[in-house]
């Protein structure tokens, strides 16, 4: 246990956690399960192309949320890119910048440009009041970001689409198994998109979906995910690419979807002791969930207000990641910062003043299966330690980082020091 800043990792002490404890480390079902579902294709000899594992997942996946329609895909980013070209989006798309960058990725693949929009502080998703400003003759949609499950304002969102005859698309890839006024995510806008990704509290292995009721969107997203193949027969109607879903995917996730109300019950746990242990500690504040909500817990994420703490969010992962603590910055530095975007919009920072602040307040800590209530107490006892000598950890880290200058070498290799 330790008990003075000294016994750090960051400063010479041994580290708290021999093995790394990850934000997003994979919940897992049923093994007997999953193998009897493994051998059960194997034995089919159908690993892909619509198999019968594909098919039960949609739908259960549908049923689950209460839509008419599930497409399931390779991954979210896959699933972002059709549902856009589904879309026929074109010219400029207004979204947040405080998101992963494959939402903007995906329409500047397509030649879309991405327009970036401000957030509410408060929600951490995008502010309706700053859309209508940004809106212009080239303008044909918009995309909500669900950050942390947490639904923006989505009747808000709905409206000024309406108005403006704007299509809408909801990324809710954080969003799998939460609701918005006790409606499930997934039926809200023109098509949302989900990410099943190993590091989301729930996976297929790999993978995503889009969710719609629109019937004539999901065929055409059917035929843009295989090539635009219509029937078994060598009958291309339509333009497409390779998005499917596996069969090995399909049935992890099948498998997982049966474990999952333990999952959301083991996050909801966590979040709840970490916010008892973060309850006292000045400059650190938890974001919550609406218990009136559906919601998956996935995401323990704090905001560090470094004129209170002393010590800076920046050096809190670095105390944190020595001792075996993979905390992370998301969604640092935010997609404006980024390439190609820094570049082709080097001033959007001035319209995004909230969305530089949050990106360099939020921290990320482990949750799901792969931590407990004992690894969590030590989390937070490293966090509260750190904090109640912040501004003498701020001097030392510091000092640290200076005496370590005269050994980069030649000046020409800072530059790449500062970066890593």
């Amino acid at each position: 246990m330790k008990s003075s800043i000294d016994d750090l990792a960051v400063l010479g002490g041994s580290p708290s956690f021999k093995e790394p404890l990850h934000v997003g480390r994979p919940n897992l079902g049923d093994r007997t399960r999953l193998l009897e579902r493994i051998n059960d294709m194997l034995d089919r000899k159908w690993l892909s192309n619509n198999g019968p594992y594909v098919q039960e997942f949609e739908q259960r996946v549908a049923d689950m949320i209460g839509v008419k329609h599930c497409i399931a895909l390779c991954n979210g980013t896959i699933a972002l890119e059709i549902a856009i070209r589904a879309l026929e989006l074109k010219g400029e798309v207004i979204l947040p910048s405080f998101t992963f960058v494959a939402t903007a990725h995906a329409l500047q693949w397509q030649e879309i440009t991405p327009v970036f929009c401000d957030i509410d502080p408060k929600t951490h998703t995008i502010d309706p009041a700053c859309i209508e400003k940004m809106i212009t003759p080239r303008t044909t949609g918009i995309i909500g970001v669900n950050v942390w499950g947490r639904p923006c304002n989505i009747e808000a969102l709905e409206k000024i689409a309406a108005a403006h005859h704007l299509k809408l698309l909801f990324d809710s890839a954080h969003g799998f198994g939460c609701s918005c006024n006790g409606k499930m995510l997934g039926s809200f806008g023109n098509a949302e998109i989900f990410s099943f990704h190993p590091t989301k509290f729930f996976n297929t292995a790999e993978g995503g979906a889009i969710v719609t009721n629109d019937d004539a969107l999901a065929r055409k997203i059917r035929l843009m995910k295989n090539f635009g193949f219509s029937g078994y027969v060598d009958d291309v109607i339509y333009v497409g690419t390779n998005g499917k879903m596996n069969e090995y995917s399909a049935l992890t996730g099948l498998t997982n979807l049966e474990s999952i109300d333990e999952f959301i019950s083991v996050n909801s746990k966590n979040h709840e002791l970490y916010r008892a242990e973060f309850a006292n500690i000045p400059g650190i504040s938890q974001i919550s969930y609406d218990r009136q909500e559906k919601n998956n817990y996935q995401y323990i994420v704090l905001e560090i207000d470094e004129a209170v703490t002393g010590v800076s969010r920046d050096q809190l992962v670095e105390i944190l990641r020595a001792e075996n603590v993979l905390a992370r910055r998301y969604f640092y530095p935010g997609c404006h910062r980024m390439e190609p975007y820094r570049s082709y919009f080097p001033h959007a920072g001035l319209v995004l003043p909230e969305t530089d602040k949050l990106a360099q307040r939020v921290l990320s800590l482990p949750t799901g299966t792969a931590v407990g209530a004992d690894e969590i107490e030590e989390i937070c006892r490293i966090i509260r330690l750190s904090v109640a000598n912040g501004f003498e950890m701020k001097d030392r880290l510091s000092d640290s980082f200076s005496r370590e200058l005269p050994n980069i070498g030649a000046a020409k290799e800072l530059p790449a020091l500062l970066a890593a």
